[in-house]
């Protein structure tokens, strides 16, 4: 790979205006998404909104469409059906007011233990929360991306300067916003697992971003009578093939998980598939451009 892709002399930079405009555009609908999570309005699981969640293994294969058909007629609604097919096993999940906590569960055991006895079901385990913790957990986890953010903020601060510190934070929240706004338009379940995925898609943006200000950083000291927009333009060059080597690999890992890795770990792996894209493009498109504009004028006197 590295020999296939050598001494490009593309202007991305040139293009910085073009992909404002759709990282705006992607900001916009994650904010958007943000509102829709703290108003309660969008598809959040039990872990944000609270209810019920109980998985029941089976000695065979059980086709959803009875089990749907038996909860529904047990008089349960507003309930969430995953198939884990490989293990015999059903996971029901409902979002349930904090008066019906317990009841609900005691309906779903009895029902399945009822209407498909003869397949030997088994309560693997069951969860209940509620809607104040749910509130909590929601509370806990936007403050667990700002902390980590902020340290991202204060560390590229102290390891290069403030004005690199700035495309950092930014092509960060970038990052988690365009991947949240996404799964929202996608109708996918907010829940801790998608948390969790934003918190290594901020690590791994970040990663990304500092391999290319240290090149930005070397090419400034050894090039300093070069204009800004030239050397930035430059030190990407410099970097490409490493960039496109490692979030390719990271790629096809994430594409394996979620191709291969099952019902339980898809949507997360479907999370660092995205936030792999949109973390490559950022540490390019977005956190570049905003040093150019924010330090451009000062680098270049120096």
């Amino acid at each position: 790979m590295i020999e296939i892709i050598k001494n490009t002399n593309i202007d991305f930079m040139g293009m910085r205006k073009i992909c404002f405009a759709i990282s705006g555009a992607m900001a916009l609908l994650g904010l958007f998404a943000v509102v829709q999570v703290g108003t309660g309005r969008a598809n959040l699981g039990i872990d944000f909104a609270g209810g019920t969640s109980v998985q029941v293994k089976f000695n065979a294969s059980v086709p959803l469409a009875e089990v749907r058909s038996a909860l529904e007629d047990a008089g349960l609604r507003e309930f969430d059906l995953q198939d884990l097919p490989t293990i015999n096993k059903v996971l029901v999940r409902v979002k349930t007011k904090e008066e019906s906590l317990g009841k609900d569960s005691d309906l779903i055991i009895e029902t399945m233990m009822q209407r498909f006895g003869e397949m030997q079901p088994v309560i693997d385990s069951t969860t209940e929360i509620g809607p104040k913790v749910g509130q909590r957990l929601k509370k806990d986890a936007l403050m667990a991306v700002i902390a980590a953010t902020i340290g991202i903020l204060l560390y590229v601060a102290f390891r290069f300067q403030f004005r690199f510190a700035i495309g950092a934070t930014a092509a960060t929240f970038h990052d988690v916003l365009a991947v949240l706004g996404i799964f929202h338009l996608m109708g996918r379940e907010i829940n801790l697992i998608l948390v969790s995925a934003l918190l290594m898609i901020a690590g791994y943006s970040l990663t990304d971003t500092v391999v290319v200000f240290d090149r930005i950083r070397e090419n400034l000291r050894s090039r300093h009578r070069e204009h800004i927009h030239k050397v930035v333009n430059a030190s990407i060059n410099e970097v490409l093939s490493r960039t496109i080597i490692v979030s390719l690999t990271t790629l096809i890992a994430a594409l394996s998980l979620f191709f291969f890795g099952g019902e339980v770990i898809h949507d997360f792996s479907l999370a660092i598939v995205l936030g792999v894209v949109v973390g490559t493009y950022s540490s390019i498109f977005v956190a570049s451009p905003i040093v150019l504009l924010w330090g451009g004028r000062l680098i270049k006197k120096r």
